[in-house]
């Protein structure tokens, strides 16, 4: 019986939002690495404008897991990082390994969507290990792709290779024909053009490498940004004294060279997104172009956040921090109400589920997120809490009395709570350069350790109307533990975990353990059971 009401909610959102019946177009835009609390979205004034302002924005958006390839392959599939099995951006770590591609890589968004009779189209960066000879070479296209343009290895700019189509395309450092975000840019305005309101639906994604290292701008916006420099907030150049090894080992203050680099890479990152906003105008002007705006859902998000010298803390991501783990998520699209605003809390393994149920087919049950349709449209599923009450009562008074027709699995709520996960990486000989750095990776600049393997962390972030906070607890042989009122402290300064009351930390390790073990439906059964409003 739920299967029908699940065919009969499905249904109904493909006729009440598309009226024709006709399932929509979406465009999928990811970057790498953008942050939103270092006002990362300052340069993409046509994203604010054509995306957010005609569409919604979400204040409040995480990702489970602060790190490129574990937090892209929660993003395809919409399960955590437990249960996809890439813990890191390595192929050992299961980036793009065989495992990866006889299991999760064939249950993603692509996959689905191409079974529901979709016209699918990539560019850009997939994983951090695609491509290479241990991850298949370029001949591997995975699987729900018509049109593959897939970046081989991590994010650049130039002097890249390209797998199209299953054969590679050599890339050098001519701006005209090889900068990859405008490469990705003509690419999908070349297959957009292509399309029209008697085409089958079209999927498409896009894949930026910005605003990634090497930061390298189109050299028409280099002069952009000369005098801003990276924010000095509460956190910046703050010594991280109560927190776990990796923050406490950081020099404090740091040095004056680590800051000139550092003020310049937060301009350099401004100015290879100038690149991404010209992209999102031109996809917005083609679709219009076609008369296809108006039946076509747009995403924007990105892969994690980064930091620029908070907690001494020169230039990366990893680390289970806001500055970290929050990201942007604005969405346009029929029926979306323009200028929406919403503080409902979103991570990144809802976006599999979402893009599944915006196509209109139910969310699918095998996944850790759930659907941001009803925060989206919020008509859509207006009587959710009416039929979760009668399915309540039914198995309680064990009666088969007709419930409404609407879908259990799709009702996210403006309380929440969720997993933030992280396997620390090391180099084993430490890294070539800097001394006592044996436990270390990423030591850049000043050989300042930016991840360790006793960086490996699994963390409970809570949000609800009343209390905000984050408990997290480390893989390490101080069987270290963090906790931050965010509420009090929304720069997470202090570290105070020894305030917490016994009881209230017995019951936070409990509910950490229940989502470092969940899978499928027992993840969604942590959440909240209605939306609060």
């Amino acid at each position: 019986m739920d299967h029908l009401w699940r065919i009969c909610v499905v249904m109904s959102l493909v006729i009440t939002v598309y009226g024709n019946g006709k399932r929509p177009n979406i465009v999928f835009i990811l970057t790498d690495d953008q942050d939103v609390t270092m006002n990362g979205m300052t340069p993409l004034v046509n994203t604010v404008s054509l995306i957010g302002k005609q569409g919604i924005t979400f204040n409040n958006m995480f990702v489970s897991s602060p790190l490129c390839c574990p937090s892209r392959s929660s993003i395809f599939t919409g399960n955590y990082v437990h249960n996809h099995k890439t813990l890191n951006n390595s192929i050992s770590g299961g980036c793009s390994n065989k495992n990866w591609q006889s299991g999760p890589e064939r249950s993603t968004f692509a996959t689905y969507l191409k079974g529901m009779g979709y016209s699918t189209f990539f560019a850009g960066k997939y994983l951090n290990q695609y491509g290479t000879k241990l991850a298949g070479g370029v001949s591997h296209i995975p699987p729900g792709w018509d049109e593959w343009n897939g970046l081989v290895k991590n994010s650049k700019y130039y002097n890249y290779t390209l797998s199209v189509n299953g054969k590679a395309e050599q890339h050098g450092d001519d701006y005209h024909h090889d900068y990859l975000t405008d490469l990705i840019n003509n690419r999908s305005h070349e297959f957009l053009e292509k399309q029209s309101e008697s085409t089958p639906p079209f999927f498409v994604m896009v894949s930026t490498p910005a605003c990634h290292a090497p930061f390298d701008s189109a050299p028409q916006y280099v002069q952009n940004f000369t005098k801003n420099a990276a924010p000095r907030g509460p956190s910046f150049n703050k010594a991280g004294k109560d927190k776990h090894w990796l923050i406490r080992h950081a020099p404090n203050p740091m040095a004056k060279s680590s800051v000139t680099i550092l003020d310049d890479v937060f301009r350099k990152r401004w100015r290879t997104l100038l690149s991404v906003d010209d992209m999102v105008k031109n996809i917005v002007d083609t679709l219009d172009s076609k008369k296809l705006l108006d039946s076509t859902y747009i995403i924007f998000t990105s892969d994690n956040g980064y930091h620029l010298g908070q907690f001494s803390l020169p230039m990366d991501k990893r680390q289970l921090y806001e500055f970290d783990i929050r990201v942007p998520l604005l969405v346009r699209g029929p029926k979306i109400k323009a200028g929406t605003v919403t503080d409902h809390i979103a991570v990144n393994i809802d976006i599999m589920p979402t893009i599944v149920h915006l196509a209109g087919d139910p969310a699918p049950q095998n996944v850790d997120g759930i659907s941001l349709v009803p925060i989206l449209i919020p008509n859509i599923t207006e009587s959710d809490e009416d039929k979760r009450d009668c399915l309540t009562k039914n198995k309680e008074e064990n009666t088969v009395e007709d419930c409404p027709n609407t879908d259990p699995h799709t009702s996210p709520a403006g309380s929440r709570d969720f997993l933030i996960e992280h396997s620390g990486e090391w180099l084993p000989h430490g890294d070539f350069g800097c001394k006592n750095t044996d436990l270390c990776a990423q030591c850049y600049p000043d050989c300042v350790c930016e991840d360790s393997r006793n960086n490996t962390y699994s963390c409970l972030r809570h949000i609800d109307t009343k209390s905000n906070y984050e408990y997290c607890e480390l893989k390490d042989e101080e069987s270290f533990q963090e906790y931050y009122d965010l509420n009090k402290d929304p720069h997470q300064l202090t570290n105070t975990i020894k305030s917490v009351k016994p009881p209230d930390l017995a019951a936070m390790h409990k509910l950490l353990v229940l989502l470092q073990l969940c899978k499928g439906d027992n993840c969604r059964q942590l959440i909240p059971p209605h939306t609060r409003h």
